[in-house]
């Protein structure tokens, strides 16, 4: 598999209004049940300017000692800059939080490698992969 981290850029399938309107409204009700009910995560990660603690429901796929995250907003928003900055982070998923390392983004010609569920995802969007730490 490739490791690409950073070097891809895209801006997603995603209107450009549509992170805000999730960031103001969607996100409220997605933080109920995100980290609860598969296959929705909260994703925690630490600004790479403010130093200050976030977290974000995600859709995640686990497989394999690895995280799946597609990423329908592009590569520049900014958790998966600040992911890729610090090198990790964490997600809580069916109430377990996990760390994770190594965060890269793939895209649809990296994608053999990549377990069939989420190989469907790189059609359309890259993906943010990353290693599961063990014992977390």
């Amino acid at each position: 598999m490739v490791r690409s981290k950073g070097n891809i850029e895209s801006r997603g399938i995603a209107p450009a209004w549509l992170p805000a309107f999730n960031r103001a409204v969607v996100n409220r009700f997605a933080r109920l049940y995100a980290g609860k009910i598969p296959p929705y995560s909260v994703l925690h990660h630490i600004g790479r300017k403010s130093g200050k603690p976030f977290s974000n429901p995600v859709l995640a796929h686990y497989d394999a000692g690895s995280v799946f995250i597609p990423l329908p907003y592009g590569t520049k928003s900014d958790w998966v800059r600040n992911v890729l900055a610090a090198d990790g982070g964490a997600a809580t998923y069916r109430r377990t939080t996990l760390t994770f390392r190594n965060p890269r983004v793939l895209d649809a010609a990296e994608a053999e490698a990549l377990p069939r569920r989420v190989r469907r995802y790189t059609r359309l969007v890259h993906v943010l992969v990353a290693d599961v730490v063990e014992g977390t």
